[in-house]
């Protein structure tokens, strides 16, 4: 089975996060993970009705975290257990691109 997320954007190549062998995070940890990541870069829904899905969350931050913060080892790894987590899948497609998130 795979366990990995996988994140794609326009500006470089797709980066892919190996989770096999990482220790999964707690489900209420990923959610104040996302939350908080959500708000430090000062995230905003994507939905005009101001409704928040985690897939959306997950995807809006990583759009803002963009390749600095994916440069980050640490920060991917957290960003990768944190999405696993919080969608309950083992893998996790996130495309910067065309806005979606496969899970």
């Amino acid at each position: 089975m795979r366990e990995a997320v996988t994140l794609t954007c326009a500006t470089y190549a797709p980066v892919r996060i190996d989770l096999r062998n990482v220790q999964p995070m707690p489900l209420d940890v990923a959610g104040w993970w996302l939350d908080d990541q959500f708000t430090q870069m000062g995230c905003e829904p994507l939905r005009q009705t101001g409704k928040l899905l985690t897939a959306d969350k997950a995807l809006v931050v990583a759009q803002a975290g963009g390749v600095e913060k994916f440069a980050d080892a640490k920060w991917a790894l957290e960003f990768a257990r944190t999405s696993r987590a919080a969608l309950g899948k083992p893998w996790v497609a996130v495309d910067i691109v065309t806005k979606t998130v496969s899970q």
